[in-house]
């Protein structure tokens, strides 16, 4: 299978925006192992912001956009530093890929991004793709991974997307208000219902939330990917999504 991982921020650091050194290990072992079992993996990782906030001790996040473009820059080359160490261990070879919106809607732009992923691809090595933050601009931005993910996924024509959050899936109401909510496990149609489930965005650090994970659902499943939502705390879940269990909340793409 050839599987795309997005993993947000809230999964990969502390709420002090430095990083979640025993998860960030775990998430890497865990993947690696896939990839031994002969599945092409590919890493959409949220976090070069949040890490940015922490190293620079910053007490919250930029709120301007230069703000946000340094914190990057700082956030990117420990996150990279951190995966590249980590997945050598495991001897995988780890590539960066930094793209905006830009490199998404330019058509010739567009069929490099595409043809790059599948020779790293072809040549064993594991992408890692994120949005170019240090340069995106509110006319070039993607907005948050989430899409990226569901845009990377389309792009190559994955089988699986699995976005790993602070959540265990879509619920029928929001679980830390209600008791009764309950965990929805699979959806094959996104209705005006489903979308209204969705709330707020999501942490401090990140930019995403329930919200934007819907709309990535409504881009891989229109293209035939099957998308799963399922919490990033127990990396080891993974080997029940890709073996297709019942694991948080599975979007069946339209065939």
């Amino acid at each position: 299978m050839r599987i795309v991982v997005k993993v947000g921020t809230s999964t990969l650091a502390h709420p002090s925006g430095r990083m979640n050194i025993r998860r960030v290990e775990h998430i890497t072992k865990v993947l690696s192992d896939l990839k031994n079992a002969g599945h092409q993996i590919i890493l959409v990782s949220s976090g070069a912001i949040g890490m940015g906030v922490g190293k620079l001790s910053l007490r919250e996040r930029p709120d301007d956009i230069p703000g946000k473009q340094a914190a990057a820059a700082v956030g990117q080359c420990e996150l990279m530093y951190t995966y590249d160490k980590l997945f050598s261990d495991y001897n995988h070879t780890v590539a960066q890929i930094l793209i905006t919106a830009a490199d998404i809607e330019d058509e010739a732009r567009h069929r490099n991004f595409r043809n790059t992923i599948r020779r790293l691809l072809d040549m064993d090595a594991l992408p890692i793709i994120n949005e170019n933050d240090t340069i995106a601009t509110e006319e070039i931005v993607i907005g948050d991974n989430d899409t990226l993910g569901a845009i990377v996924a389309t792009s190559v024509e994955a089988d699986l997307l699995i976005l790993l959050t602070d959540t265990e899936g879509l619920y029928t109401a929001d679980p830390h208000r209600n008791e009764n909510a309950k965990l929805i496990d699979e959806i094959r149609e996104i209705t005006p219902e489903i979308l209204a489930l969705a709330e707020g965005a999501g942490t401090k650090l990140g930019t995403g939330g329930m919200r934007t994970k819907l709309h990535a659902a409504q881009i891989a499943t229109a293209a035939g990917v099957d998308m799963v939502i399922a919490s990033g705390a127990e990396p080891e879940l993974l080997y029940d999504i890709v073996d297709g269990k019942k694991v948080g909340t599975r979007f069946i793409g339209r065939r």
